[in-house]
């Protein structure tokens, strides 16, 4: 299955893996897969990819596993089953490392979605060996989409955080916010988590207003984009405002302006002299920020 993003594809979507979720559930199948010389192991640094002389994710022999481990099933891609494995000396799950970033600024956004598919997976099965309902240690079934208790029969799958990430607008201008671990003059979209109870819209609404004191009128979404550190879909706004005061919660952001469309262009064209520096290319608030360009053209 492919879909069109146009020109402005978000990072992490596009992966040609078919998942293949009826292999999942069968067991003889999914034998037959893992005793495949064809099956392929996704190649990786602790919990980061290793990428091949193509710039690209790589691959080896599923018969370079490490014994101890266990086996994701990830799907069939170009022919050949695809696996990544859950090692037992990966203790801290998806901690993020200054390598990875450099790595994402390499790797096209259809490779990325294949590795943030296994990425979120691994931290997800590192995190939750043991059972929510009764506390005894849990194994992996389906393939590795799932973990099952053998003590209440309790089933448990891998979820995902949803996130709102959306740009205030208001009389031609945006706002962009700050946080202190961002590099120097980095600004980018303001985001925060869904709330039970909440649907998108107000969520965008209500983030807006707690770390900016802001009230919408109007939530257009945009798109959307996984987002595995370790495990979140971004749903990316923008939202229309009453007015452009500003109430700053600096527990959250450490500095807001308001950015005018020249000044967003001057930033995501890589203007030395742009007010400031944009997200970068894998992130969902860089499509976002050239898809408002786009509707302001």
């Amino acid at each position: 299955m492919t879909l069109s993003f146009g020109d402005d594809r978000p990072g992490f979507t596009g992966s040609a893996l078919d998942r293949e979720d009826l292999v999942r559930t069968n067991p003889d199948r999914l034998a037959e897969m893992t005793a495949s010389l064809s099956a392929r192991l996704l190649a990786l640094d602790g919990i980061d990819p290793v990428l091949d002389d193509m710039g690209m994710l790589g691959w080896k022999s599923l018969a370079e596993a490490d014994p101890d481990s266990e086996l994701i099933f990830l799907g069939i891609l170009d022919g050949r089953p695809r696996f990544t494995e859950v090692r037992a000396d990966l203790p801290e799950g998806a901690t993020r490392s200054m390598a990875i970033f450099r790595v994402l600024d390499i790797l096209p956004p259809e490779e990325a979605s294949t590795y943030a598919a296994a990425r979120s997976l691994i931290d997800w099965h590192v995190r939750h060996g043991f059972c929510a309902k009764c506390g005894n240690a849990t194994a992996m079934f389906r393939g590795g989409w799932g973990r099952n208790c053998g003590r209440c029969g309790a089933e448990h799958f891998p979820r995902v955080d949803p996130v709102v990430i959306m740009l205030a607008e208001h009389e031609g201008r945006v706002l962009v916010g700050r946080q202190p671990r961002y590099p120097a003059r980095r600004y980018s979209a303001l985001a925060g988590f869904l709330e039970p109870g909440e649907s998108i819209e107000e969520a965008v609404a209500r983030e807006l207003h707690e770390e900016a004191g802001v009230a919408a009128r109007e939530v257009r979404y945009v798109v959307s984009q996984p987002w595995p550190f370790p495990s979140s879909l971004m749903m990316a706004c923008i939202a229309s405002v009453e007015d452009d005061a500003l109430t700053i919660d600096y527990t959250e952001l450490e500095d807001a302006i308001w950015v005018t469309r020249d000044e967003v262009l001057a930033s995501m064209n890589g203007d030395p002299d742009a007010r400031f520096l944009p997200p970068p290319p894998y992130a969902i608030a860089h499509t976002l920020f050239r898809r408002w360009l786009a509707d302001t053209a």
